[in-house]
């Protein structure tokens, strides 16, 4: 299969999970998602991860999206290390682990990465809309872990554009000016953001970002 960019529906698929059997689209529902994979259960750099994904929760809430884990590692082992994540990061892990022992979902998605590894899947994030469109992925090495601050702050950018017709500059954070996408003009501009804009060029128009 070819690789999944960005715009493309993120591929559906039926799992057994640690919450029980899914299907992808509709655990989603309207909320947005995230999807994790992890090189193998038991390993130290994903058991540190998984532990700040559910202590992450309540900031993944506040944004309407849900996350998901997987790896190529059964239901039954799954549940074994969820106790060790547990025991050790001081988190509850009450989102869906799935069990992809076949493969299947990690080949659908492209998780493997044979120059890497033939087996197990790298530390892929894949970022999807309601409307079930891919709006990101990223691929870290596994010895890499993700930094989930980084993460949050993708999510806002991908919503502040969705809801909001606005991008971010380099190295925005919450709080910051927001960049006016270039296909709103200046008299659409004027009347999405009362409060004003900078226009810096004709293309780069900076404002406030609305509470």
């Amino acid at each position: 299969m070819n690789a999944i960019k960005l715009g493309d529906k993120a591929p559906n698929f039926n799992a057994k999970t640690t919450v029980g059997e899914i299907n992808f689209y509709e655990w989603l529902g309207d909320s947005w998602g995230m999807l994790a994979s992890h090189p193998a259960d038991f390993t130290p750099v994903c058991t540190t991860e998984l532990g700040a994904m559910a202590n992450y929760r309540e900031e993944f809430q506040k944004r309407n999206v849900k996350v998901a884990a997987i790896s190529v590692d059964d239901l039954e082992s799954h549940v074994r290390w969820i106790k060790d994540i547990e025991e050790t990061q001081n988190a509850k892990v009450d989102f869906p682990l799935i069990a992809d022992d076949d493969r299947s979902v990690s080949e659908l998605y492209g998780m493997i990465h044979p120059n890497a590894d033939s087996t197990m899947t790298v530390r892929s994030v894949f970022m999807i809309s309601p409307e079930k469109e891919v709006k990101l992925t990223l691929t870290y090495p596994a010895s890499t872990g993700r930094n989930f601050e980084e993460l949050l702050r993708v999510i806002d950018s991908l919503q502040l554009t969705a809801y909001r017709k606005l991008a971010t500059p380099v190295n925005w954070k919450k709080g910051d000016r927001a960049v006016i996408v270039p296909s709103v003009s200046d008299e659409q501009a004027s009347e999405l953001f009362p409060n004003g804009f900078e226009t810096v060029k004709p293309y780069l128009r900076l404002t406030e970002v609305p509470v």
